[in-house]
């Protein structure tokens, strides 16, 4: 007896150390209300309504900024954008990238002796110093910055050069059409998890859909009930989710692997019909309220955390890579990084918030709102909007501008921010303000006129004669 439970003892160790695998599905420009299981209703999305049932429906998730370089930047690095100088969108042959002294989820993993991949979008840096590769990443495929960025692009007031492609470090083509494109990154995906089935590993998918242009596979045109060329793009990802999914199960590897799907920010509002929705939320993609901040995530690990939980304890992509670190038993960065380690919040031990308070920065490094438990305090600042003239059918509409004031909001009764509180709490705002302003001594704040203690460069790209 003694000697079956020593051995009950050892086995059981060895099931606690095994390190889990890790899978990041990012889309691009996916709205709040985008899938079944957060209120759609045009199309069906079953695979990745399983994966709510199987894990962790996240109502309170978001991203540190709702524009595509800088939100990518905090979810790798795990900070601020103005922390690590990415505060804005990225374009062809930009003079900056996320500074290779960084460390992304990819360097913490490869620590640990991880296989690591990023297929999709990176749009960190298109220079040789900033690709993927260079920044804890085995494999890349992919694009270097966003799909609208080529010649046939819906915004006719630039001018892109030709779309190119990269398999690691070298660019094996240029994209003349982005029909199977997530048909692709999918078939890259299954086989890097076939390969890697002995060893642990990261894969980051990072979907350039359902951002404009709208591309989807002949296999998912039409598929949608009613919602066009959009709903047939998400159903795609549903499917694309659910051919990972089967992968893991193939080769056993479902309970020892943390997935998580989300999106880098809101629907891209101004293109109407081709973009997403953001439910009840106000707001859209590049403005700081929640429906550009606030994404629809869902996260599933059978080893260690229950399935079909709803979580409303708002948590943030900065918190990804401490709580990866914790996980696997790898060492945080040595630069000072802004995330903490939610994992208790996920395995349901604290409801309690892991920071004080999060914070939402708007290019070029304004500080235009804050989140403190069940409260969002938006900070007086210009943003866009265009439901009074959305585009169509692949054609941009107008914006229009607006101002808002010092304005507080319970976000428990009024996700929509409907309902302006601050005159009731000055006591609240005065301490969120406290909060706020220490911030802008650390990350600073264009709104204010102030720069940042803390601040760290981007990489700087020598220019070519």
């Amino acid at each position: 007896m003694r000697v079956l439970a020593l051995l009950t003892l050892f086995l059981t160790s060895i099931a606690v150390a095994k390190k889990p695998n890790i899978i990041i599905i990012f889309c691009d420009d996916m709205g709040y209300g985008d899938l079944s299981c957060f209120g759609a209703t045009d199309w069906q999305t079953p695979h990745l309504d399983t994966l709510a049932k199987e894990g962790v429906k996240l109502t309170d998730f978001y991203v540190a900024t709702a524009i595509c370089s800088a939100s990518r930047a905090s979810l790798l690095t795990g900070c601020y954008p103005p922390r690590v100088g990415i505060t804005g969108v990225l374009f062809p042959n930009d003079p900056i990238g996320l500074n290779p002294d960084e460390t992304t989820i990819a360097e913490i993993c490869k620590t640990q002796n991880y296989a690591t991949a990023a297929f999709g979008k990176w749009h960190l840096g298109d220079h040789s110093s900033c690709l993927p590769t260079t920044q804890g990443f085995d494999q890349y495929y992919g694009y270097p910055y966003s799909n609208d960025m080529w010649p046939r692009g819906p915004l006719e007031f630039r001018k892109y050069p030709e779309l190119p492609v990269y398999q690691n470090d070298e660019i094996i083509r240029t994209e003349e059409d982005q029909t199977n494109n997530t048909k692709e990154l999918t078939e890259r995906s299954v086989k890097f998890i076939a390969e890697n089935a002995n060893t642990p590993f990261f894969l980051y998918l990072a979907h350039p859909q359902p951002h404009v242009p709208l591309y989807v596979s002949p296999q998912h045109q039409g598929s949608s009930d009613k919602g066009g060329i959009y709903g047939d793009v998400i159903q795609e990802i549903d499917w694309s989710t659910g051919q990972i999914l089967a992968a893991l199960e193939k080769h056993k590897l479902t309970k020892d692997t943390l997935i998580l799907f989300t999106s880098d920010n809101g629907p891209w509002q101004i293109y109407g019909n081709h973009g997403g929705h953001t439910g009840e939320l106000r707001g859209a993609k590049g403005t700081s309220w929640e429906g550009g901040l606030r994404v629809p995530a869902i996260l599933r690990y059978p080893a260690q955390i229950k399935p079909n939980q709803t979580i409303n304890t708002p948590v943030m992509t900065i918190d990804l890579l401490p709580t990866i670190a914790k996980l696997i038993d790898a060492p945080l960065p040595k630069n000072t990084i802004d995330g903490k380690d939610i994992f208790p919040i996920l395995t349901g031990t604290t409801k309690e918030p892991a920071q004080k308070a999060y914070y939402f920065f708007n290019q070029p490094n304004n500080l235009e709102a804050m989140r403190m438990g069940k409260w969002k305090l938006q900070f007086p600042h210009e943003y866009r909007s265009a439901t009074k003239h959305p585009g169509k059918d692949g054609k941009h509409g107008k914006y229009t501008h607006h101002k808002s004031g010092l304005e507080l909001y319970d976000l428990s009764q009024d996700s929509s921010e409907s309902n302006n509180v601050a005159k009731q709490h000055p006591e609240l705002i005065a301490q969120m303000q406290k909060l706020a302003q220490t911030m802008r001594t650390k990350l600073g704040d264009k709104l204010t006129i102030t720069s940042g203690t803390e601040n760290r460069p981007p990489a700087k790209i020598p220019k070519t004669k």
